[in-house]
């Protein structure tokens, strides 16, 4: 080889690897030397472009990954079968709980081989997670790798206590972002696309990850954090999406207004919320003033990243990644598709495959009810779930339960909607007799002196009892109140509470 065309190859591969020229400073030794690692980097090359962690990451119609989204159920439950078989191996070897946890419990994790297996093995919560992590141990028993093999750590809220830390690998990250990348393209999404993502960027993962998911899709992310940015905002750069929540949704729409912005045309296609249970008629209401679809997600630190298709009827469980059990309310067996039950989920991982904190049968606290196994009309063939919700914003009167969504569902009726903003929050006390228990409802008026108080009193109660015939008897026998409480805009206590306000608080 001449010397000018290995000068040529030696500059070329500087530029495409961007790296310090003393880093390929074994180049100059001999040109031989530049034909072998030419030849090595090409086979590399060509190997990591088959391989089923890029080859099958392409964007085909509808799909990210097309032949894991519609692998049909037989062949998708052998690879979930592998995969536990794989990862149950993996926490038994990498994993400091995991090992003494088995042998503590006298398991052997050759003989989990399957879904069911999973039944034999105990349940972990959150508790035990805060259980093995400092300041209760002197290390974090759930991390699974080194150190060095650790590329960012995360934590939840700690609304519960302590925050559980998590450690993800780099391969965690492609697996984490992998699975937002599913749910985007399953709403529509393509490149060009400008996304505003009103999540936090702190330890917690769902930003991060949609940030990096946006690479893999082609999509601008319009990194903001919050919902409270200047209108400004999307009159410049004209997103065409935005991350966030209902109720901040919401805010943004009234604040735009204000400032006679119609967000029905400023150019956005869709909404996508997560972050917090909500019902139906709170996103129909969403969609009516934005003028676009709205997707909902449910994500965790702990991996879980489900999301709707375009057919908007429940979310898809990525389940070569994440396995979703529903259990019964005592966690002791599976409950069949369309009962309501806990959600238990464990990791999943490919075949060679590192994970920085893995988790094995561990309750999430939240509740679903599997929809169907079945092909959905997008073509995909994971299971799909109903919108989960969170086992702490469920309270017990009469022997009855409700959750902060069937308060929402009151609220939210479309007649109602002429009067209010929304925003709203609900306690409960006991009463000044016996065994009474009394809900008070405090809901934000648009402007409280034009207001039909009497008509939304009635929607609440009609829908609010419609489908708990316990809670509607108590009310009949006025054990259990229901008082309105109506205020003018930012009048309610959330507005004086940092952080995410819990809309449901049990007083008594």
């Amino acid at each position: 080889m001449g010397s000018s065309k290995a000068l040529k190859l030696r500059t070329g591969v500087k530029q495409i690897f961007r790296v310090p020229s003393r880093a390929f400073y074994f180049l100059y030794i001999d040109d031989f030397f530049i034909i072998i690692y030419l030849q090595l980097f090409r086979k590399v090359f060509k190997l990591v472009r088959s391989s089923d962690i890029m080859g099958e990451m392409t964007i085909t119609g509808h799909y990210f990954r097309e032949y894991i989204e519609t692998m049909e159920r037989g062949e998708l439950d052998a690879l979930i079968d592998e995969r536990i078989q794989y990862t149950v191996n993996y926490a038994a070897e990498n994993s400091p709980f995991y090992k003494k946890w088995f042998r503590d419990q006298r398991i052997k994790p050759e003989n989990i081989r399957s879904h069911e297996d999973l039944l034999e093995l105990p349940i972990i919560s959150g508790k035990t997670i805060r259980n093995y992590q400092p300041p209760e141990m002197p290390d974090f028993f759930f991390r699974s790798v080194d150190w060095n093999d650790v590329y960012t750590i995360h934590e939840t809220s700690g609304t519960s206590g302590t925050p559980k830390s998590f450690f993800l690998t780099w391969e965690d990250w492609q697996r984490y972002s992998e699975k937002y990348a599913r749910i985007f393209v399953s709403q529509g999404f393509v490149p060009g696309d400008r996304v505003v993502i009103c999540a936090s960027y702190g330890m917690n993962v769902g930003a991060n990850m949609m940030t990096a998911t946006a690479h893999e899709i082609g999509m601008t992310i319009i990194p903001e954090g919050k919902c409270t940015f200047p209108v400004r905002v999307i009159q410049s750069y004209r997103p065409t999406a935005i991350v966030g929540s209902v109720f901040k949704l919401l805010r943004l729409a009234r604040r735009m207004s204000k400032e006679h912005m119609d967000p029905r045309g400023s150019g956005i296609n869709q909404l996508v919320v997560g972050g917090e249970s909500f019902c139906e008629e709170s996103r129909k209401y969403l969609a009516e003033i934005w003028g676009c679809n709205v997707y909902n997600t449910y994500g965790s630190t702990e991996g879980t990243m489900c999301g709707e298709c375009s057919d908007l009827n429940g979310l898809h469980v990525p389940e070569d990644l994440v396995h979703l059990d529903v259990y019964d309310p005592r966690l002791q067996q599976f409950v069949s598709d369309g009962e309501c039950g806990r959600i238990v989920l464990s990791t999943l991982l490919p075949k060679g495959e590192k994970c920085g904190t893995l988790l094995l049968n561990y309750d999430t606290e939240d509740t679903t009810a599997v929809i169907t196994r079945d092909r959905c009309n997008c073509g995909r063939t994971h299971m799909k779930v109903v919108t989960p919700q969170r086992e702490a914003e469920t309270v017990w009167v009469a022997g009855s339960p409700f959750n902060k969504v069937d308060v929402e569902r009151g609220v939210f009726q479309r007649n109602n909607m002429e009067y209010l903003t929304g925003e709203y929050e609900a306690f409960l006390y006991g009463g000044h007799d016996e065994g009474e228990t009394v809900l008070r409802v405090s809901l934000e008026c648009i402007d409280p002196e034009n207001c039909d108080k009497s008509g939304i009193k009635e929607n609440f109660i009609k829908t609010f009892f419609l489908f708990k015939p316990g809670l509607a008897q108590s009310y009949d026998d006025e054990t259990f109140k229901v008082i309105f409480h109506f205020t003018g805009p930012e009048e309610l206590e959330l507005y004086r509470i940092k952080g995410r306000p819990r809309r449901l608080v049990d007083r008594r």
